[in-house]
């Protein structure tokens, strides 16, 4: 029986080549995800414990720097007592924070959230471990900077020249004293460093004298055990500290717990895309075992048993699901080259490091290969088992009888009406546990639709059959009826497309919907014609709101200031601090009572919600203890109605900013004369010192900004998805080719009496359009109920939330489906139109 199972594979090399692919594709994705995550886990490990090489001990204080009752860090004495330790070679302190630098065009170079800005503590060598020059030394004076090697170059930069580098106040311009390389984490992930003087840095970041972090080196032969334990009575209660192999294993677990989100993901898809490949795999099995009913019927003659006939058929599937894993494997590797090339081509920086080959992917791929062609085929095979002989001697396809299929559609009734229940019930109940229903729902409901597609391509296709007789003929006529000829082989086919434009619909349903609730709120809220914020999302500097107050044709200015303060004894209430006077023309505030301007007099404005929870209204005085723990009291003015764009209470700049050590200001909102222009842009930028580490967005820019990231998040699911459409494609090839090879001798009669080459391929064509839009169909109907029923979970969290169904994308996903089935359909058209009439009509 093993001969003959190798014997059939042999036999039928090209009618398994599409299964051979389908599993292939899915074996390539998950062992190149499996193969890219080991590679990116040990490249960062050894980058991790590179970098901490020469590092004995590690400490970080977590002390408060706006607190005076403590110290705002490590001081230079502390720093001493350590470097007097026994077994200390040297101590190195540290600050940081954020530092843009600006490339020969004024913009900035890097990712802004990783542009970073540091001190240069050089050791008594005059050097520093953590830093290797390739040109020049480190900044010794207040006027020097030293720049990493790949900012260096992106910014055309040499030893002497002078640099605008940007923190969250005025650019100041530097001599560049020397170019470095590191293993910092900012560069390595595609930002950029700047190193200062300690001076500098720490009047810039902290305060004089004092640092963020220290790294104790050890002399030769020290232990960094032993030093770490007289280091710690050295240090105050907001320090900590640990042995630098200590802090290399925390970082260690965490790249491998960043990476295991990652690999969840792509893994996720990988699996999406096999169970669209199950559907491939058993209508190939299901027709090839049909094609030879007759000699498996010989075979139960001679003596052969149903479980050896079942034993073939899965033996015959193991050794195709072997072969599509070892080569899925090897594109596998070749996936995860390219996914590091990619991210590397997005300037997102990959630490060198070799391609890890471990046992885990290689035993993952054929495992799943195996396993997942055997368990498509376990059906097909149980099937052609159960067939008698006699019975399959007489018929070439045996037909399913009444009572099975009335039992397969009573079964997907009821499951499909449970997924339902689930899904409805997820969309009522809202929040995480609707989500939890709605994703049980979900499964149900698609193999419940997966059962049900064999009856619903009957009446689904008759609506459209009328549609293909008009224009097209006979050969429109041949192609409605072929279509339905076998449902459960249509069904099988259409239910790879269903499954993946479900995933699809559902994604573009929840996404365009979100979207368009986002940018509503956007264009509803915001009547300024800019928005000024930092690129690295950090907090804006006085000097800016003081810029953009005083430059030309600005007409009104407001800040988004975060404040807090409590009121009475109950928590904290999160405030913005504005503008009186200027925050109405920038920002929509819909009053419900009591007056705006009354912001002016000292008074706080309080969002709807806000003022029923503590029973505020107009008039009312609160007493409050602001940041610096002095008390006041204040009136409210006015209440207003909830805004995304504006915090619980409003309240002027001036009553706040003296309590602030350093006013925390997220956006500035401005509005200019004459509206948005490409004169008044230029204005702004130049009123803020053209700062590169400034952004300066007119209302399309802030469209984009909270909007723009669901297209983007959109892109990349659709791209993570097309791996699973492409089975779907490779299904329709499969079954249009099977399909042709059962019908020769049909086709060959209709040669005979009159149907021509051109309309024979029509024929086929069309027979493969209509089934790849029936899938599109059921995939539509079904993402988009989906994409509701999430949506509703959510619809509380986002003002203005509407369901919107994307016609638009709608309409291109049954335009490309029904290319997909002309593609689809060009070899095996031109196989039926190819066919030897006289050949054809003789062949049994």
């Amino acid at each position: 029986m093993f001969r003959t199972a190798l014997r059939n594979v042999l036999a039928h090399k090209a009618r398994l080549l599409m299964t051979v692919l389908a599993v292939m594709l899915g074996v390539a994705f998950v062992s190149g995800t499996l193969v890219f995550a080991d590679t990116l886990s040990n490249a960062f490990r050894n980058q991790s414990a590179k970098s901490y090489d020469d590092v004995a001990v590690s400490i970080t204080s977590y002390a408060n720097p706006d607190d005076a009752k403590e110290e705002p860090g490590l001081s230079r004495k502390t720093l001493d007592k350590i470097a007097a330790v026994d077994g200390v070679d040297a101590a190195y302190g540290r600050v940081e924070g954020f530092a843009g630098v600006a490339d020969p065009d004024g913009k900035l170079i890097g990712v802004g959230w990783s542009n970073k800005g540091s001190n240069f503590d050089p050791g008594k060598d005059g050097k520093n471990p953590a830093y290797t020059f390739t040109d020049g030394s480190g900044p010794v004076k207040d006027d020097q900077i030293a720049l990493d090697k790949e900012s260096a170059a992106k910014g055309e930069y040499q030893v002497g020249d002078r640099v605008r580098v940007a923190t969250n106040g005025p650019v100041k311009e530097y001599t560049l004293s020397g170019v470095f390389t590191t293993e910092d984490g900012a560069v390595n992930a595609g930002g950029s460093l700047v190193l200062f003087d300690t001076a500098v840095a720490q009047k810039q970041y902290l305060k004089p004298g004092y640092f963020e972090s220290v790294t104790v080196s050890g002399a030769p032969g020290g232990d960094d055990k032993k030093i770490l334990d007289a280091v710690k009575p050295l240090l105050p209660d907001s320090a900590e500290a640990q042995t630098g192999q200590a802090l290399a294993g925390e970082q260690a677990e965490q790249i491998e717990q960043g990476l295991g989100s990652l690999k969840q993901v792509l893994l996720g898809f990988a699996g999406i895309a096999l169970f669209v490949g199950i559907f491939l795999i058993s209508n190939t099995f299901t027709m090839l075992v049909a094609q030879r009913t007759k000699e498996i019927a010989l075979m139960r003659a001679v003596g052969a048993s149903r479980k050896q006939i079942t034993r073939s058929v899965l033996a015959e599937a193991a050794v195709v699901g072997l072969v599509a894993s070892v080569i899925g494997f090897v594109l596998g590797i070749g996936l995860a080259v390219g996914l590091r090339s990619g991210m590397a081509a997005f300037e997102m920086k990959i630490p060198d490091g070799p391609l890890v080959l471990s046992a885990t992917p290689v035993i993952a791929a054929i495992s799943v290969g195996v396993l997942i062609t055997m368990f498509a085929a376990w059906l097909p095979g149980r099937r052609a088992a159960k067939i008698p002989p006699v019975a399959a001697m007489n018929s070439v396809h045996a037909a399913a009888t009444t009572k099975s299929l009335v039992l397969r559609n009573s079964i997907g009734t009821a499951i499909t009406g449970l997924g339902a229940a689930g899904i409805v019930l997820g969309a009522s109940t809202g929040g995480d546990d609707g989500r939890m229903y709605i994703g049980a729902g979900a499964f149900f409901a698609l193999i419940g639709v997966i059962i049900l597609i064999p009856l619903l391509s009957r009446p689904v296709i008759a609506l459209v059959r009328p549609l293909l007789v008009g224009p097209f003929g006979v050969a429109g006529k041949l192609a409605g009826q072929n279509a339905v000829r076998n449902p459960r082989r249509t069904g099988a086919t259409a239910s790879a497309l269903a499954i993946g434009l479900t995933l699809v619909t559902g994604l573009s349903v929840l996404g365009i919907t979100v979207g368009t609730a986002i940018d509503k709120m956007t264009t509803d809220n915001i009547k300024a014609d800019y928005m000024v914020s930092m690129a690295n999302g950090g907090d804006l500097d006085q000097s800016a709101l003081t810029a953009l107050e005083k430059a030309k044709g600005v007409s009104a200015v407001s800040p988004q200031q975060s404040v807090y303060f409590q009121a009475g004894d109950e928590d904290y209430v999160s405030a913005s601090a504005v503008t009186p006077g200027d925050i109405e023309q920038v920002l929509n505030v819909d009053v419900v009572s009591g007056t705006i301007d009354s912001l002016a007099d000292g008074r706080i404005a309080v969002a709807e919600k806000t003022a029923k929870s503590k029973g505020w209204k107009p008039g009312d005085s609160v007493p409050v203890t602001f940041n610096d723990e002095k008390k006041g009291t204040l009136k409210v003015g006015a209440v207003f109605k909830d805004s995304e764009f504006l915090s619980p209470v409003l309240v002027d700049t001036k009553v706040v900013n003296p309590h602030e050590v350093q006013p925390y200001i997220q956006q500035i909102f401005v509005k200019v004369d004459g509206g948005q222009s490409a004169a008044n842009e230029k204005a702004l930028i130049n009123a803020l010192g053209d700062n590169p580490a400034i952004k300066v967005m007119d209302r399309q820019d802030i469209r984009d900004e909270f909007g723009g990231v669901i297209n983007t998040l959109l892109n990349i699911m659709y791209g993570l998805l097309a791996m699973a459409l492409i089975i779907a494609v490779l299904g329709v090839v499969n079954t249009l080719a099977m399909s042709v090879f059962e019908r020769q001798q049909e086709i060959g009669m209709l040669r005979a009496i009159g149907l021509d080459r051109r309309r024979v391929k029509r024929m086929v064509r069309l027979e493969a359009v209509v089934i790849s839009v029936f899938g599109a169909v059921v995939g539509i109907g079904l993402g988009s109920f989906l994409g509701w029923a999430i949506g509703e979970t959510i619809a509380e969290q986002i003002p203005g939330y509407r369901l919107v169904l994307p016609w638009d994308r709608i309409g291109i996903f049954l335009v490309l489906a029904g290319l997909v089935g002309v593609l689809a359909a060009l070899w095996p058209a031109r196989n039926a139109a190819r066919l030897n009439m006289l050949n054809a009509i003789k062949t049994e």
